[in-house]
């Protein structure tokens, strides 16, 4: 019996609702795709490739970088591989790559489960669940983790989208970010002092059009709107296609926005815009900025969302 050809990202799982389609993958419990109206919403990847840049990936248990893969915990210190080892840092959790198993599944939502178990710099046991929900508010995400172990145990959550609205360069993109400071950060990426946007190229607190401006820059001091989100939209500045990327704003206080400056030549400023929500700053395990920790039996539990137009 010849066995069924493996996709790199694993078994895909499918959920639709009116014109609104998501690919949801097995390896690492990430977004593959996005599609409204027949139009990519999300800059994903292929089903025959594997997942690049952390397009669409979930970023458990922490988000960003930490300095060193180095960090303490009562005194204890941990050393976690050094998986962005140009710049000599771990990068974005332990579960990228981790498979994930179907809880339930209907036409227009699924619930995945995966068990973050203790391993080399990292001592505790967090099970993670994830839901992507399909409405007519668009997509809904509502990460989950629960400590399941015995120790209080650090904990960071980001999502890595890439969000396109049609764009052959995200030049063309208008772009809205309510976040009145950002991380200054140093060569390897590292922060530094937060600083105000007022009076810096990267003050999108009123929309406007991205043009050559770079950015791999964490926000915070997000506005929220009424109903306790902040929103972060991008529209193209020809054809009005446009999308808001939305997230509690008490769960998400941080946000990574990058337009993809460093990726290799064929995708640079040419494959989306991440917008990224986070529960905590770069480096937190180390600064404690913004860091959960999560008691014996503790879980988060925090809604972002996508909603083209």
């Amino acid at each position: 019996m010849t066995p069924r050809q493996a996709h790199p990202s694993g078994e895909q799982w499918t959920i639709r609702h009116g014109d609104h389609e998501a690919v949801v993958v097995q390896v690492g419990g990430g977004l593959r795709t996005d599609g409204f109206r027949g139009r990519d919403v999300l800059a994903g990847y292929p089903r025959d490739a594997q997942c690049s840049a952390g397009r669409g990936q979930l970023l458990i248990p922490w988000p960003n970088r930490i300095r060193d893969g180095s960090y303490s915990v009562s005194g204890q210190r941990h050393q976690l591989a050094l998986s962005e080892p140009e710049r000599g840092n771990a990068i974005h959790g332990l579960v990228r790559w981790a498979i994930w198993s179907v809880v339930e599944k209907t036409r227009n939502t699924i619930r995945l489960v995966c068990r973050l178990p203790p391993q080399q710099g990292w001592a505790w046991s967090l099970d993670l669940f994830v839901t992507y929900a399909l409405s007519d508010e668009g997509l809904v995400v509502t990460p989950r983790a629960v400590n399941v172990g015995t120790g209080a145990a650090p904990f960071g959550f980001g999502a890595h989208p890439y969000l396109s609205v049609g764009e052959d360069r995200v030049d063309e993109v208008r772009l809205g970010i309510p976040a009145a400071s950002l991380l200054e950060v140093d060569d390897r990426l590292l922060p530094g002092a937060i600083a105000a946007v007022e009076g810096t190229d990267r003050d999108f607190r009123e929309p406007r059009l991205l043009g050559v401006t770079a950015l791999d820059t964490s926000f915070t001091n997000l506005a929220a709107d009424l109903d306790g989100r902040w929103r972060v939209t991008l529209a193209h500045e020809h054809t009005g296609r446009a999308v808001t990327v939305w997230a509690d704003a008490t769960a998400y206080p941080w946000l990574q926005v990058f337009t993809g400056d460093s990726l290799p030549r064929v995708a640079r400023r040419t494959s989306g815009i991440a917008v990224e929500p986070m529960t905590c700053a770069p480096d937190a395990f180390n600064s404690g900025d913004g860091l959960p920790v999560l008691e014996p039996a503790q879980e988060f539990a925090g809604s972002w969302g996508i909603a083209p137009r």
